[in-house]
C-alpha cells in the first residue's frame, strides 16, 4: 500500500492541480495537508506584520472550501498550526508515507521550508516538487529563467511568440485515505486576531475558496460580460466590476492562471474577442514576469537598492511620514482615501497602489521596503513576487526601463476621480467640500476650512510637491 502526502501551499484547488493529479495516479492513498505557519501570525518586518486579518480570514475560508471538496472525493484536509517543515516531518513519520508531493515556490522563506523538510526526511521518503504557479511553465520558457529579460515587453513578446500554455490537469475522480481525516480549521479569533466587518461601501466582499473563484469568474465573464470592457474600465476606483479582481484567488491558488487563460479563450470563441479579452491575458503575463524576476534575482529583489542597486533617497528619521501614510493622515485626499480603503477592506485598486507607492517613495522619501511590507500585511491578494516587484518598479530600482518615472498625484486624482466621488466615499468628512477643492482642501475658502476639526491633516498636509503646480 503506497501512501503520499500532498502538501498544499499556494495551490488551494483540486482542478488544474498537478500535485494532486500525480499523487492520485501514483499512490493508493493520499493525505492532503496544509500547515498554517505559526511564525507568520506574530512576525514583523519593517514595523509591519507578515499576515493581516483580511488575508488570514480569506485563507481560512479557502481551507474550509478545500476540505469540503476533498471530503466529497473521499479524503479531506488535515490542517496543522506550526512550522510547516516540522509538522510535515512529524506527519510523514507517524503515517509511514512513501512520498511528499508539493508545488515549488520561488521566494526565499518558502525555499527555506523546502530545505528544512529535505534535511529532516528519511531517505526512504521521496520528495517531489512540481511547478504550477504561472501561466507559462518554467520549463517551457523560450529562455532559461536565469536569463529572464529585465524589461516586461521583451518577456511578453518572446512568450507570446514562442511560449506555450500547457493543458489543464483534470480533477482526480477519487482520493483514498484509510483513516477519517479530522479537519479542524481555527477562526481568526482562535489565532489571536480581531473579528472584523467590512464597510457597506467596500468595492467587493471577497470570500475565499475554489468555488468562490469560479463564481467570480462566471460573474465577471458571463453574468455581466465585464471582460469585454476590461481594458477601458480597469483603472476604475469604485465598484466590483471595473476590474476582474481575481487576484486574491490567484494569490493563494484557489484558481490557476491557466484556468483563467483557457476561460478567456472560450469567451472569445463563444461571446466576443477584442482588445479587452487580450488585455486580461496581458495582465496574467505581467504576473508571470514578476515571478520569474524573483526566480532570477532571488533575495536581491528585497535589498534597499533592489535589482538595479540604486538606493532611493530616504528622509524619515522618526518615522512620522510613514505613520501618517499608514494611518491615512497625509492630508492628501487621493492618497488617504486609498489608504483608508486598504486599511478597512484589505483591497486597493491598481491605480491607487501606484499612486500611494509613488507618493511614499518619491514625495515623502520613505524607504520603499516599508511600504511593501505594509502592503504584505494588509493586502488580501498579497503575492510576494507581484508585490515586491511592483514596489521596486515604482521606486525606479526594479524593472522599469524608464528613468525617473513619477506619479503627479494631483494630475492622477483629476484624471481618475475628477468629481471627488471616490475621495468622498472613503473620506466622508470631506463630503461638503466643493468639487473644485476636493483634492486640495487646504486651498478651500475659509468657510469650507472651518468645517475641519482642529487636528485635521487636510488643513495642513504633511507634504505638498512643487511638481504638482497647484
Amino acid at each position: 500500500m503506497k501512501r503520499a502526502i500532498v502538501w498544499f501551499r499556494n495551490d488551494l484547488r483540486v482542478e488544474d492541480n498537478e500535485v494532486l493529479y500525480r499523487a492520485s495516479k501514483n499512490f493508493d492513498e493520499v493525505l492532503p495537508v496544509f500547515v498554517i505557519n505559526k511564525e507568520n501570525l506574530t512576525k514583523k518586518e519593517y514595523d509591519s506584520g507578515k499576515l493581516g486579518q483580511f488575508r488570514l480570514q480569506f485563507l481560512l475560508e479557502s481551507l474550509k472550501n478545500l476540505n469540503d471538496t476533498l471530503s466529497k472525493m473521499g479524503s479531506g484536509l488535515l490542517v496543522k498550526l506550526g512550522d510547516p517543515a516540522a509538522e510535515l516531518l512529524k506527519i510523514a513519520k507517524e503515517e509511514k508515507v512513501n512520498a511528499i508531493y508539493a508545488h515549488k515556490e520561488p521566494a526565499w522563506e518558502e525555499k527555506q521550508e523546502e530545505e528544512r523538510l529535505s534535511e529532516g526526511l528519511d531517505e526512504s521518503i521521496e520528495i517531489k516538487y512540481f511547478w504550477g504557479k504561472t501561466l507559462f511553465h518554467v520549463n517551457d520558457l523560450p529562455f532559461d529563467y536565469e536569463k529572464t529579460p529585465d524589461v516586461f515587453s521583451n518577456f511578453r513578446k518572446k512568450n507570446e511568440k514562442y511560449g506555450k500554455v500547457r493543458p489543464l490537469f483534470s480533477k482526480p475522480e477519487k482520493l483514498n485515505w484509510q483513516q477519517s481525516i479530522e479537519c479542524e480549521i481555527p477562526s481568526i479569533i482562535d489565532l489571536g486576531y480581531d473579528q472584523f466587518e467590512l464597510p457597506e461601501h467596500a468595492a467587493i466582499s471577497f470570500k475565499g475558496g475554489e468555488d468562490e473563484a469560479k463564481n467570480r469568474l462566471n460573474h465577471y465573464f458571463y453574468d455581466t460580460e465585464s471582460l469585454s470592457k476590461y481594458k477601458y474600465t480597469r483603472n476604475g476606483l469604485i465598484g466590483a466590476d471595473y476590474s476582474s479582481k481575481f487576484s486574491p484567488w490567484l494569490a493563494n491558488g484557489s484558481i490557476s492562471p491557466r484556468q483563467i487563460y483557457y476561460e478567456v479563450k472560450k469567451y472569445e470563441e463563444e461571446i466576443k474577442s477584442n482588445v479587452s479579452t487580450y488585455w486580461l491575458i496581458f495582465e496574467l503575463i505581467w504576473r508571470d514576469f514578476f515571478t520569474y524576476v524573483l526566480l532570477k534575482y532571488g533575495n536581491k529583489l528585497f535589498y534597499k537598492g533592489s535589482i538595479k542597486g540604486k538606493r532611493p533617497k530616504v528622509n524619515d528619521p522618526e518615522g512620522k511620514k510613514l505613520k501618517a501614510w499608514k494611518n491615512a493622515r497625509t492630508g492628501i485626499p487621493f492618497i488617504d482615501a486609498n489608504m483608508k480603503e486598504l486599511n478597512e477592506t484589505g483591497f486597493m485598486s491598481n491605480r491607487g497602489r501606484q499612486n500611494v507607492a509613488s507618493y511614499l517613495i518619491k514625495d515623502l522619501q520613505v524607504d520603499w521596503r516599508k511600504g511593501a511590507a505594509y502592503f504584505e500585511e494588509k493586502l488580501i491578494d498579497y503575492d510576494v513576487a507581484s508585490n515586491w516587484g511592483n514596489w521596486a518598479y515604482v521606486a525606479g530600482i526594479g524593472n522599469d526601463p524608464r528613468e525617473g518615472r513619477y506619479f503627479n498625484i494631483m494630475s492622477q486624482a483629476d484624471r481618475y476621480d475628477k468629481k471627488g466621488e471616490y475621495v468622498k466615499l472613503w473620506l466622508p468628512e470631506l463630503s461638503q467640500i466643493s468639487p473644485e477643492s476636493i483634492h486640495t482642501p487646504w486651498l478651500a475658502d475659509s468657510e469650507e476650512l472651518r468645517s475641519f476639526p482642529d487636528n485635521s491633516p487636510f488643513a495642513k498636509p504633511i507634504y505638498i510637491s512643487e511638481k504638482w503646480k497647484l
